[in-house]
């Protein structure tokens, strides 16, 4: 009798749980919290003095508006889809006026583009929010909210809060390989300078949790020799940059395994790592079977794969942003932005360790109702 009751049980539990990840969307009334470079920025720096910015044409050209939103798409980027899966609306950037009263519920995006791990990165770029300005942010954020629903709300809604955490690309193509004997080439051996970025943001990601983060999911780097941007200055050929290629090979798998390390540590899954270069690898590889023409060629830009220089009016520019991959020298186009997200949510333990995004919110959900 007793262990039908808990069989029983038991088919309640895994029945909740198939139909909460089942869904299109995971629970919502949760915030959203993201931090990192331009792959994630949503227009923090439109307010700054930098020229790391994508407030011009045709950057957006794929929004309701058609207007740039300093965002580097042609439309939605890596938040926007999460926020979707929410079921909430798009969070502000952090700086923009328009953060404030219930909006403040809702989020708020801390990243920055041209940003790294390390505060040296980027230095081209000049007026950045570099990580540590971006988790003093999140601190004034918190007294803002803090403020509005008073402190135990604020601290609830921080704790529930799903956080995206986006940054160590540039450490190698804005800082590592930027020029020829770059200091910190000259500085650290490759396997010794991943080891000294794993370190960094170890750091970085223990400073979170201190500031009540309790889901943070963590991408790893993406493919970095394969971007139009690296073919159009490293590989005549089309052949990925094998530099940055092993770059990404030493860095993504310590990531994880120092991810696993801090969840023991803290003797939760705090934190999900997801396999960025993997989930990029796919539809670089085999660009046909995620419906795109090409996986080199940029839609917007000019030289070589339309990898030099920025995407501007005068830039070529494809008349179908869906059919491919990447939307400028680095980034990836809103239809691209959505498969990665599509994985994140819903992707095999190939992409997503130790579970995927809805996996663990589901499972989150669960154990809040």
């Amino acid at each position: 009798m007793a262990s039908s009751v808990v069989l029983a049980s038991w088919m309640v539990l895994l029945s909740g749980l198939v139909m909460a990840i089942s869904t299109t969307k995971v629970e919502a009334a949760r915030a959203f919290f993201v931090f990192g470079d331009s792959l994630v920025d949503n227009g923090n720096n439109n307010y700054l003095a930098t020229t790391a910015r994508a407030d011009s044409p045709p950057y957006g050209i794929d929004t309701p508006s058609r207007r740039p939103t300093g965002r580097f798409s042609n439309g939605k980027n890596i938040p926007d889809f999460i926020s979707d899966a929410l079921g909430s609306e798009p969070i502000l950037p952090y700086l923009s006026p328009e953060l404030k009263g219930d909006r403040l519920l809702v989020g708020a995006n801390f990243a920055s583009a041209g940003i790294g791990i390390l505060n040296d990165t980027g230095i081209q770029f000049v007026n950045i929010i570099r990580m540590y300005k971006q988790l003093k942010y999140f601190e004034q954020y918190q007294t803002r909210l803090a403020d509005l629903v008073e402190y135990d709300e604020a601290q609830r809604i921080v704790n529930d809060a799903l956080v995206l955490i986006t940054v160590g690309g540039n450490d190698f193509v804005n800082n590592y390989y930027l020029v020829p004997f770059s200091p910190r080439s000259r500085q650290f051996r490759l396997p010794d300078y991943v080891r000294y970025l794993i370190s960094e943001y170890r750091k970085l990601l223990m400073r979170l949790y201190d500031l009540g983060a309790r889901k943070v999911l963590v991408t790893g780097t993406g493919p970095l020799g394969c971007v139009p941007a690296e073919l159009a200055m490293r590989s005549p050929s089309g052949q990925c940059a094998p530099q940055l290629q092993e770059a990404a090979s030493l860095f993504n798998p310590q990531l994880v395994e120092m991810i696993n390390e801090l969840n023991d540590a803290y003797g939760a899954n705090i934190f999900i790592a997801s396999n960025t270069q993997q989930q990029t690898n796919d539809f670089i590889r085999n660009p046909a079977a995620y419906g795109f023409i090409t996986s080199q060629i940029a839609c917007c830009g000019q030289g070589p794969y339309n990898g030099l220089g920025l995407c501007t009016v005068i830039s070529n520019l494809c008349p179908n942003r869906d059919l491919y991959a990447f939307w400028d020298a680095f980034h990836p186009t809103e239809r691209a932005n959505g498969i990665i997200v599509d994985m994140i949510l819903r992707g095999s333990t190939d992409y997503m360790s130790p579970m995927n995004l809805s996996t663990l919110l589901a499972l989150d959900t669960m154990t809040m109702t």
